[in-house]
This record gives structure tokens, sequence and C-alpha cells, in this order.
């Protein structure tokens, strides 16, 4: 059963989501919350699989609560939520430890469909979406990491992160370099390990803000 909690400051928005996963034999709606601060502390006492988070609410915004609740080992994904396909906030909260987000206006298998990849450990950088987003704003902000951490990586690691960044999934990946997929399962968990990331969109964020694939570059398929 995957365990959700649902936070929107609309509690139309609420009720629809809720009456959507209400539906599914294996979700759970644990709990509800109008703001982030809410969220923190609903997120502490239900210890959801997954909180599917809104970025603009009052009190403590999506952003801030998603730094505070997907923090440390067993820590709930975080699926952001927005209204806007190229929101700076949903860039920030990628970099803030989120797995992935998704357009209010979704299809609701899509919904459903994001739900469970992300429960099972996955993350969504796939949507033409999230590479727009990441290719407005990856230029621009500031970087939280250097060259210097791309050191820690061998030049294999660094050649599976640069086809990650280009949104490739693991099996394109050995395709491309011609390994096992074990193999690059391996890589991009060391990729992870090494340069403390808790997913693939943050080695996507983390590629583009060091220079490993470059802003209109082609490094985007």
């Amino acid at each position: 059963m995957i365990k959700v909690l649902l936070a929107d400051d609309q509690s139309l928005v609420r009720a629809g989501f809720r009456m959507i996963l209400k539906a599914e034999p294996d979700i759970e709606v644990v709990g509800e919350a109008s703001d982030g601060r809410e969220a923190v502390a609903k997120a502490a006492t239900h210890l959801p699989d997954v909180v599917l988070m809104d970025v603009r609410m009052p009190e403590m915004n999506g952003i801030d609560a998603t730094r505070l609740i997907a923090t440390g080992d067993g820590a709930p994904r975080v699926l952001v939520l927005t209204t806007f396909d190229l929101d700076e906030y949903v860039y920030e909260a990628l970099r803030a430890g989120a797995s992935a987000f998704l357009l209010k206006d979704a299809p609701e298998h899509q919904l459903l469909a994001a739900i469970r990849v992300v429960a099972d450990g996955g993350s969504l950088f796939s949507p033409t979406v999230t590479r727009r987003l990441i290719e407005q704003f990856a230029a621009r902000t500031a970087r939280p990491a250097t060259t210097a951490d791309l050191e820690r990586l061998t030049a294999r690691e660094l050649e599976v992160l640069a086809l990650v960044a280009r949104g490739l999934s693991n099996t394109e990946i050995s395709s491309e370099l011609v390994v096992s997929e074990h193999t690059t399962k391996t890589h991009v968990a060391s990729i992870l390990q090494k340069l403390g990331l808790r997913n693939r969109v943050q080695a996507v964020v983390l590629a583009y803000e060091t220079g490993v694939v470059r802003v209109g570059g082609g490094g985007v398929t």
C-alpha cells in the first residue's frame, strides 16, 4: 500500500486528488495539509511514502517544505505539483530534493503512474517540460556544486552522468556504452553516492550547473 500525503492550499484541489486516489486499491491518502508548515508536521506524523506537494502555499512554500521533508534515510518522496510548466520555483524544489514534478492538469493516469514510480524509488525526468525547465533556469541559478565535486567521478562515470542528463534511461545508456544494465545501474548509484545526490533529477540539475552538458548545446534530446 502506497501512503500519500496531499499538500495544497486549495481544498477543492485536495478533494479532487483524494477522489482519484481513493479508487486505487494500492494507494491510501493518510493525511492532508493546507500549507507547507502543516505538510512538514503531518509528514512526520503520518510517515507517507509520497507527498503530493503544491509549490505556492502560505506559511511555508512547497520548496522549503520539500527541503525539510526529503532529507535523511527513509524520507518520503516528494512529487511537486504546479500550475505552470516553466516555474522557477519547481526548479528550486528539484534541487531541494523533490523526486519529480507534474502539472496539475496532467491526465489522471499520468498522476497515478507518477505516484507509483516515485514510491518505487524512481524519478521522473522524461517529460519534455522537465527538460525545458532545467534548460531555462540551470544557467542562471546559484551553483551548489563545482567542478571539484566532479573530480570524484571516474571518466566512465562522467560519461554516464552526461547521458543521464540527456534523459536516457538505464537501458538506453547500456546500449550506448555497450555494457550491461547492471553495470549502468552500478555507475548511476556510484555517481549519486559520490556527489551526495538523492536521485537522477538532482544529477541532471548538477550536470547542467557544472557544465557537463550545456544549455542549448545539443545535450538534451
